[in-house]
């Protein structure tokens, strides 16, 4: 059973209920409450595993934060602006509008209209649910059944004409869940313990956008060390150069590569005063002000945000949380913390991905690059290296384009032995090249080079075949980790999706990056949650690439603190 919703004024809207195969079920009913009419159709324990409906809406992030805030949760869903995202990107039309609006005036030839903002950006979640709506919010906000009808059926129609699609846009849906759940639920967050670590690095809390005084005391140490006719202020790389230069040292950039091949006192001082100065700007006290209330880091996830299916933020940084700062990530009295992550997931996604048998047969074991070792045992070059970081030298530069130096001579012991998932990933690199779309195992899309892109790499010769041949290598680059880099992220999101439906209540995901996930239990349901992240590791791979040899193991830990698990 689908369930079609229509969002209305008011805080009503219309449902529209569909069999399964996208026959009508029932007539379009209006209700008043929109979030007690989703309560009432949706059964309990459909999260934990139950068949309930799927719920065909224009958007989870616009309208799951109202029902989760009304204690009310799904299972299902299908989201028709991801979905039409996925579709519109698979048909080399990356970064046109996807609203439902847009998707239906493409249906009828008409002029497509912009995209509204972002759910962040538009006005408050909950007045789309709320009563007491103007005239013209309630204008702005009605959703037309018929519409949402016709772009669903459309993309049913389109999705089953490709294999494999039918589970991207299941899992980007369930992916959508999964962020609105967690960012209502929270990561929980020892304020507390983030003042301390602050205060301990930093010095006590600044207040008047002073310096902190650990910061203050570098940045009087870094100008003495310039001489007492120099005022350099840190923060300033103008100032910075201007000082090395005065000093006879003429540097690029300041960037901190650049400083370490430096010999001058102030080079320590600038490198310690970099590292605290970028803590303090991107996690210090204003950012734990702004972004943790009541125990919880609570960031806005943003599906899809990067174009190989991983995922971004709306500020937060959610995404790259300090490691210094994981100790401020503390489970709850009686919890734990049951932390994961897939070993070495882009290579044995590419051991899938190619069928190579024999890389396929080493990726069945625990730690791939030390199975792959003695076929690089006494391989010439990366002297110094062992058998294992040779392999993963290799593998690393074989998706990620590295052709040049050491890696060239293990390159050519990958391709020897491992023929099959060389040229995979070659192929997707000369398909790059020549303008061509990539995708992933699921069928996610990279988008098409740029017109400027086709111009300059139009012709071999003339005064730009230097910087054409340049843009053709950084194609040929992208696509070839595309393919590898995107069919991991359809796996994650596989992997989400299914953990969600087996984690036992109340355990919860709290957090999700790339290729790693935390989940809240209580103690005593830890080794469940431990056993249901094994599974949805199993069941992912199965997903994507059916009966294959390629296992993908998630090392897990179960701590009181992030920062325990590794």
């Amino acid at each position: 059973m689908r369930i079609v919703v229509a969002v209305g004024p008011g805080g009503g809207g219309t449902l529209r209920p569909f069999a399964a195969d996208g026959t009508p079920a029932g007539p379009a009913e209006t209700v008043p409450d929109l979030v007690a009419a989703i309560a009432a159709r949706e059964p309990a324990g459909t999260v934990g595993g139950g068949e309930g409906p799927r719920w065909v809406w224009s958007s989870t992030a616009r309208l799951y934060p109202r029902l989760l805030r009304a204690g009310v949760r799904i299972g299902r869903c299908h989201d028709l602006e991801l979905v039409e995202n996925l579709l519109l990107g698979h048909a080399g039309r990356y970064g046109e509008p996807r609203s439902v609006r847009a998707a239906w005036a493409r249906l009828r030839g008409e002029p497509v209209p912009a995209d509204p903002p972002p759910a962040q950006e538009a006005p408050p979640q909950g007045s789309l649910f709320d009563a007491g709506t103007s005239g013209d919010e309630s204008s702005a906000e009605r959703e037309d059944i018929e519409r949402i009808v016709a772009v669903h059926d459309e993309q049913r129609r389109r999705i089953a004409e490709l294999d494999g699609f039918a589970l991207l846009a299941a899992a980007e849906s369930a992916g959508a869940l999964v962020a609105a759940e967690m960012s209502h639920d929270g990561l929980p967050w020892s304020a507390a313990e983030h003042d301390a670590l602050l205060t301990d690095l930093l010095g006590p809390r600044p207040s008047g956008g002073l310096r902190p005084r650990r910061l203050q005391d570098l940045a009087d140490r870094i100008g003495a060390a310039f001489g007492p006719r120099n005022h350099v202020n840190p923060d300033s790389p103008a100032q910075v150069l201007k000082a090395f230069a005065a000093a006879g040292l003429s540097i690029a950039s300041t960037r901190a590569h650049v400083l370490k091949a430096v010999d001058h006192p102030a080079v320590p001082l600038l490198l310690e005063y970099k590292e605290l100065s970028r803590l303090h700007m991107a996690h210090g006290w204003a950012w734990l002000d702004t972004w943790v209330r009541g125990g919880r880091f609570r960031p806005e996830y943003v599906v899809g945000g990067v174009v190989s299916g991983r995922w971004a933020t709306n500020g937060g940084g959610a995404l790259q949380i300090p490691r210094v700062l994981r100790k401020a990530v503390v489970a709850d009295p009686g919890w734990v913390l049951v932390v994961a992550d897939a070993a070495q997931l882009e290579p044995r996604v590419l051991a899938a991905l190619a069928g190579d048998r024999a890389f396929a047969d080493a990726a069945a074991h625990g730690d791939l690059y030390a199975a792959l070792s003695d076929a690089f045992g006494a391989s010439p070059g990366a002297e110094g290296l062992s058998a294992r970081d040779k392999a993963k030298l290799a593998l690393l530069s074989a998706m990620y384009g590295g052709g040049t130096g050491e890696a060239v001579q293990l390159l050519a012991v990958l391709k020897n032995r491992f023929p099959d998932a060389f040229d995979y990933v070659e192929a997707a690199a000369r398909a790059g090249e020549r303008g061509r779309l990539v995708r992933s195992r699921l069928g996610r899309t990279c988008p098409p080079p740029s017109d400027d892109w086709r111009r300059l790499t139009s012709t071999a010769d003339g005064p730009d075949r230097s910087a054409a041949g340049q843009a053709l290598r950084s194609r040929g680059r992208f696509t070839r980790n595309f393919v590898v880099q995107a069919t991991a992220a359809d796996w994650a999101l596989a992997l989400i999706a299914t953990l969600r439906h087996r984690l036992a209540a109340p355990s919860h995901l709290v957090f999700f990056q790339h290729d790693e996930v935390i989940v809240h239990a209580p103690a005593d349901l830890a080794d469940q949650a431990v056993a249901a992240i094994h599974a949805s590791a199993e069941e992912a791979g199965r997903l994507l690439f059916g009966a294959t040899p390629v296992v993908f193991p998630m090392e897990t830990a179960t701590v009181h603190r992030y920062a325990d698990a590794k």
